[in-house]
């Protein structure tokens, strides 16, 4: 045989003998954490962002999260950091 031929024949051989990837999908599946619809998260009853106080809504649909077993919801993605950073400030803001 030709050297050729046998680098295609072995090329061949090792394609079929690899497994085929996990899609992207189901890699993101795995890794993300478990949300729970049971009754210990305790809902958002509030119809503003916990941040900014602006609607909900009304710039597109709300950011939602779970933080200690409470549903929290933002009116954008740039308020999320700005409750990482200090939650308790705006937690007080659900009592």
């Amino acid at each position: 045989m030709k050297p050729i031929a046998i680098s295609f024949v072995s090329a061949c051989i090792f394609l079929i003998s690899c497994k085929p990837a996990k899609s992207p999908d189901a890699v993101h599946d795995a890794a993300a954490p478990a949300v729970s619809t049971s009754s210990s998260i305790k809902p958002y009853l509030l119809d503003v962002c916990l941040v900014s106080g602006e609607k909900l809504g009304e710039m597109g649909a709300p950011i939602e999260m779970i933080y200690e077993g409470q549903q929290l919801k933002f009116c954008c993605k740039s308020c999320v950091p700005k409750f990482k950073n200090d939650p308790a400030k705006y937690l007080m803001k659900l009592k």
